[in-house]
């Protein structure tokens, strides 16, 4: 990315886009739940009075309907912030095709038949903020872009060594020793695909939001399978764990405005009018006040991983780019999450500065090799939104799955049953393993998902 594609997209004064015809105004968004979630025997959408977190349904699929490696799945809608579930989920398989080209230019001669797919599966959590309509749009959009890069690269991916070119001919003999001392492998092209796919949905979020009129964004957790590999894919503060029986392991990290504080830091340092000269980049200890000035203070800037000491100067006393701490840390007072997809037309309130320069759409990527770990019967993974992940460790996650699975081992629906107590224990019950009866009043989904005996090998079905 370009300094000057920058200034032109993003920064004030750039050169105006070409005029373009008027677009028809869309439809809003229209909310809904996910597909897999029809017949569960509750009413979406509608709000109870009570302010009890438990006074809504935890929600889950009907028994005998099946998803994806037997997952399991749940999710509630928390307090009284929204009438509605500002959560989405998506799962499915991914059929991915494999086009071979003719001699004209663009043509696709050959598309190999269904029963030689690449095919693979997917699941994924929306976190949506600002409302639901990011959240559904990137639930019915995502897995659709994350087709069409894979169908990109396929070549690619179920070759040998990934060519330089799909049609498989390089421009110089010297090319595939060049690939190969890059260390280019098949996972290369899933992770590159993956990271295009949450851009182009990102985009594809921007434009109808804009179209229908309606804002907001979403966080983004997802995870995919193919030939023997693991991907998840974090734009939010969503989470992933691998839980066994010796083992918690993270399969993500969250991207908040304190994770991610010297890339924001630098990218104002770079282009300071993105403050509008209403924010200071300098982080500090607390917020500073008139009778600080002159003083000697700590402070933070994006090259410093360390703390060092200032004479605290009028332009310090603005308000700072990164504000609180913890959970309420939040980006120019407004968003507390520092990646994810939409929030396009977002604005620091009562101001014209837009958010979106410092939000990422682009996922961090971890690959888990299935065949190397050799699950066994109990291993899962465990994916949540935050409203899970804010009152429960990944410690007591692992310590309810060992106490669950291996008493429950005849039930075909264990799984969803797991993951409705994982937000139960969410609720403040008696029997709740959170610290003080701690409670979640924020949207919780969740999906477990098996790994023993499941899509291992180079293609799952």
């Amino acid at each position: 990315m370009s300094a000057d594609w920058f200034r032109r997209r993003f920064l004030p004064g750039g050169p105006l886009p070409a005029p373009r015809p008027p677009r028809p105004r869309a439809s809003p968004v229209p909310y809904r739940r996910p597909r897999f979630l029809r017949g569960s025997g509750s009413s979406p959408g509608t709000a109870d009075a009570s302010c009890r977190p438990d006074a809504r349904p935890v929600r889950s699929p009907v028994r005998g309907r099946a998803l994806p490696w037997n997952a399991g799945y749940a999710e509630i809608i928390n307090a009284e912030k929204s009438e509605f579930n500002e959560d989405q989920a998506a799962c499915g398989k991914l059929c991915i095709r494999r086009f071979e080209f003719g001699v004209e230019e663009d043509q696709e001669w050959l598309t190999l038949c269904p029963e030689e797919f690449l095919t693979g599966h997917y699941w994924a959590l929306f976190d949506g903020h600002g409302g639901p309509a990011a959240a559904i749009l990137a639930a019915n959009t995502l897995h659709s872009c994350l087709r069409r890069q894979l169908e990109a690269v396929v070549e690619g991916m179920v070759a040998t060594q990934p060519p330089m070119h799909l049609s498989g001919h390089c421009i110089r003999p010297s090319d595939p020793q060049f690939v190969e001392e890059k260390g280019i492998r098949a996972e290369d092209l899933v992770v590159g695909a993956l990271e295009s796919a949450f851009q182009e949905c990102d985009e594809v979020i921007g434009r109808e939001l804009e179209a229908s009129g309606q804002v907001g964004g979403c966080t983004a957790l997802v995870a995919v399978t193919l030939q023997g590999k693991l991907y998840v894919a974090n734009a939010g503060d969503s989470r992933a764990i691998l839980v066994r029986r010796d083992e918690v392991r993270p399969l993500s990290s969250e991207f908040t405005p304190e994770t991610e504080r010297q890339r924001i830091q630098q990218l104002a340092f770079l282009y300071p009018e993105l403050l509008a000269g209403e924010f200071t980049r300098l982080e500090f200890p607390r917020r500073l006040k008139g009778d600080d000035l002159g003083q000697k203070v700590l402070f933070r800037d994006h090259h410093m991983s360390g703390w060092s000491y200032k004479c605290v100067e009028q332009s310090d006393l603005k308000y700072p780019l990164i504000h609180g701490q913890g959970r309420q840390a939040r980006l120019l007072g407004t968003l507390a999450v520092s990646r994810g997809l939409g929030d396009h037309q977002l604005k620091v309130l009562d101001t014209n500065i837009q958010l979106k320069p410092f939000l990422l759409s682009v996922p961090q990527v971890t690959v888990l090799d299935m065949d190397q770990l050799e699950p066994q019967e109990e291993d899962v993974v465990v994916m949540a939104t935050d409203g899970l992940w804010d009152v429960l460790s990944n410690e007591q996650v692992a310590r309810l799955v060992r106490s669950f699975l291996p008493g429950n081992r005849e039930d075909p629906h264990r799984f969803s049953e797991l993951a409705q107590m994982l937000i139960h224990s969410t609720q403040g019950k008696d029997d709740s393993p959170t610290q003080e009866g701690q409670v979640s009043y924020d949207d919780v989904s969740v999906f477990v998902i098996p790994l023993h005996n499941q899509g291992q090998g180079r293609s799952s079905h």
